[in-house]
């Protein structure tokens, strides 16, 4: 990856969306666009306050409902215009989508079991995650080359396309990307820049910890 190419001690927040009432049922949401709940507005808000502590320089986000409306509340503290981009999109799962955690056991069992051994697989019929890291991770990395030496980037965006964009930032093998544990609602992860290219600073940060609701939505 080109991480370590171009200015100086950047960093990359990579922020998952607050809670909505499909995470609470542990639904699968994939690309269908559902909004945040009370709880999740809050959430929003609350880690805005501390990310513009981060004094960002840019925000990007997926142009879907759940990620636009938390960005939003960064943008309101620091004046940033957000930037919507469909690449930043959650994975699309095909007939996985709306289906509940136990649903899709009783009904793609072994596809479910493939996919958590680190296979590729097209969950539901939709996208492989290096596919969703196709789109993602050279959006990130476009953006992350317009900031200033030691500028920091927010993406606003989904806790699989996270996940698969950090891998692929990381240069890690796409077998090993469920070793990045989930994200909990409205928190975030940060990349800095190194020598030999990205390094993941903190994972999961935010909050005390918190169960991991749909993660991959």
């Amino acid at each position: 990856m080109s991480g370590s190419q171009g200015g100086r001690g950047r960093r990359i927040v990579l922020w998952r969306h607050g809670q909505t009432a499909w995470n609470l049922e542990r639904r699968f949401q994939g690309s269908t666009d559902i909004e945040l709940t009370e709880t999740g507005v809050a959430q929003a808000r609350r880690a805005a306050r501390l990310l513009a502590a981060l004094k960002p320089d840019a925000i990007i986000a997926s142009d879907l409902r759940r990620a636009a409306a938390t960005a939003a509340e960064l943008a309101a503290i620091t004046g940033h215009d957000v930037a919507h981009d469909a690449a930043l999109r959650e994975t699309y799962a095909g007939e996985w989508q709306g289906l509940t955690h136990d649903e899709i056991i009783a009904r793609f069992g072994e596809q479910y079991a493939a996919w958590k051994r680190g296979e590729p697989v097209r969950r539901g019929g939709g996208e492989l995650e290096t596919e969703v890291a196709d789109r993602a991770a050279p959006l990130v990395e476009a953006a992350v080359e317009k900031l200033p030496d030691d500028g920091t980037l927010v993406v606003v965006s989904h806790g699989g396309t996270i996940r698969t964009t950090i891998g692929r930032l990381l240069g890690l093998a796409p077998g090993t990307w469920e070793s990045l544990g989930g994200l909990t609602n409205c928190c975030w992860s940060v990349l800095g820049q190194g020598a030999r290219g990205w390094r993941l600073l903190e994972h999961n940060a935010g909050t005390l910890p918190e169960p991991v609701l749909g993660d991959d939505d």
